[in-house]
């Protein structure tokens, strides 16, 4: 075989078996060979058999923080190819630096992670967990206080009209709901067709019933939603964020819940995820005993179709480098 790659986190959220199976039989026809390991990648967990560090090629999810350190320990790393869209877990220009290529999935779940938005959406917004829980926990058969409001009429604001926000306001306009949306760039076409405004972002926070974020991840959307701005939010609103938890700030978003500035959020990630995963789960600790929050384990890209998408790309790009021609690499 002319290259490795070791695949990293091969169990997370139930991924593995099968489908890395054949993957490997897909690349070990490209000429590259393949390992699977079950732990993360980053300076905490960085291996040391030779067996995995020799590789040129390694394949991480979010969970894996590739730092200069990490690039360090694999001399003859040529590509990482990471199997998500964003790539903010991936020192840049360390592997710059080394010439290394990183390869990213640019498009696999747009309809997946907006679907689990609406998921937790309806959720919020018809108290299905209280419901569920009442009757697991309480034995009790009776709806009482447990009255939820219509989405049809409401206004969402989306934050990010990218390919999910864009499904995601296809999905609002099916609930009969007003949308208006921010983002730096504007899709004045796609606005036209589906009949929404653009407006800034204070505007976005005034008049929506429900704002969903779906804005990746960058230095100019740190905390896009913050302890200045967050005061600016209709009263009773609902914050939804299944794209990056940095994008809200945490202790503005507890403030705001508890204040009932906020109604209520949906959160499928969070700025202390990396804390979180480690076990110490006190940053949230405030949010998930809220009845008005439901939080999850940054799960909205898990379905079986997503993933086979996210891994069908992500062996095209690997086959890509070892042919010389390497795909979706992040410039």
């Amino acid at each position: 075989m002319d290259h490795k790659a070791v695949f990293f986190h091969v169990e997370h959220a139930g991924k593995g078996g099968d489908a890395y199976l054949a993957a490997s039989e897909k690349l070990k026809a490209a000429g590259v060979e393949v390992v699977c390991v079950e732990t993360v990648l980053d300076k905490n967990d960085i291996p040391t058999d030779l067996a995995i560090t020799s590789a040129d090629i390694i394949g991480v999810f979010v969970e894996s923080a590739v730092d200069a350190n990490v690039i360090a320990a694999f001399p003859n790393l040529k590509m990482i190819a990471t199997l998500t869209t964003g790539y903010d877990h991936i020192d840049l220009a360390a592997a710059a630096a080394r010439g290394i290529v990183v390869s990213s999935v640019p498009a696999y779940g747009e309809n997946t992670v907006a679907e689990f938005a609406f998921a937790l959406i309806l959720a919020l917004s018809r108290k299905v967990i209280p419901c569920c829980e009442r009757l697991h926990d309480e034995h009790l058969f009776t709806n009482d206080g447990l009255q939820g409001f219509d989405l049809a009429g409401k206004t969402i604001g989306v934050v990010g009209t990218g390919r999910i926000g864009k499904h995601a306001i296809e999905m609002a306009k099916g609930f009969s709901m007003n949308v208006i949306a921010y983002d730096v760039y504007h899709d004045d076409a796609f606005a036209a067709k589906m009949g929404f405004p653009y407006v800034e972002l204070d505007a976005l926070l005034a008049q929506s019933d429900i704002i969903t974020i779906h804005a990746p991840y960058l230095p100019s959307t740190h905390h896009l939603i913050n302890s200045g701005n967050i005061g600016k939010v209709k009263p009773g609103a609902y914050i939804i964020n299944t794209a990056r938890g940095a994008i809200v700030e945490t202790a503005a978003l507890v403030g705001a819940l508890k204040s009932g500035q906020l109604g209520g959020a949906g959160l499928d990630v969070l700025e202390e995820e990396g804390m979180m995963k480690s076990g110490d789960m006190s940053p949230i600790a405030d949010l998930v005993t809220m009845p008005n929050v439901i939080v999850t384990p940054h799960n909205a890209f898990n379905t079986r179709e997503a993933f086979q998408r996210i891994l069908d790309t992500t062996i095209d790009n690997i086959a890509g480098f070892a042919a010389g021609t390497p795909q979706n690499v992040v410039k």
